[in-house]
């Protein structure tokens, strides 16, 4: 049988009645929380959502995408726990790792649109070539753009994909796509001179 302990908490993860674990701060119950107790979570998020909710509101504007920060963060509470030191304040912790979650979906949300956004600019300008016009051979490319292209436009892959595969920066997998398709357009403009 588990022994009921008193709010002063001196075994953390013991039995706590709910009455006395309203009474405990929130460096205590994050010790009760690193222990398994799952109240405690339970109370510091009925504690601290609305302000973090607030917060992230505030920033974000939008609705929708606040309430994917907002789960993320309580998500990234959940698994970086055992990393709280309960000698230090608990609300600084918690912003922290709520400004952290919403820097990183801020950038992740970015780099989707930017995805987006060079992928129609390069349909946009690209030349249209008509269907008589000989496609030069990719042999002429040298090999890293040539397996890059053959990636991305026969394999269809993403930048992302790419990289992973090269061991590379999807920054860099763009870099040497512009330039082998750009050396490809030269290609095609010196053959129709």
């Amino acid at each position: 049988m588990r022994n009921c302990d008193t709010v002063t908490n001196k075994n953390p993860g013991a039995y706590v009645p709910m009455s006395d674990m309203n009474q405990l701060t929130d460096e205590e119950l994050m010790k009760e929380y690193q222990s398994g107790n799952e109240m405690a979570f339970t109370i510091l998020y009925k504690r601290h959502s609305a302000k973090i909710y607030g917060f992230l509101i505030g920033r974000l504007r939008e609705r929708a995408f606040a309430d994917d920060v907002f789960q993320a963060t309580f998500l990234k509470l959940h698994k970086t726990r055992a990393n709280y030191d309960a000698t230090l304040p608990f609300m600084p912790w918690l912003f922290t790792v709520c400004r952290s979650v919403m820097i990183d979906s801020l950038r992740k949300k970015k780099h989707i649109l930017e995805d987006s956004d060079s992928d129609s600019v390069d349909l946009a300008r690209a030349p249209e070539i008509p269907d008589h016009t000989p496609l030069p051979s990719l042999d002429g490319l040298p090999a890293n753009q040539r397996q890059v292209l053959e990636l991305r436009y026969r394999s269809d892959l993403s930048f992302e994909e790419i990289a992973k595969k090269l061991e590379t920066t999807p920054l860099n997998v763009r870099q040497i796509t512009s330039r082998a398709v750009r050396r490809l357009r030269s290609w095609v403009e010196k053959d129709k001179e």
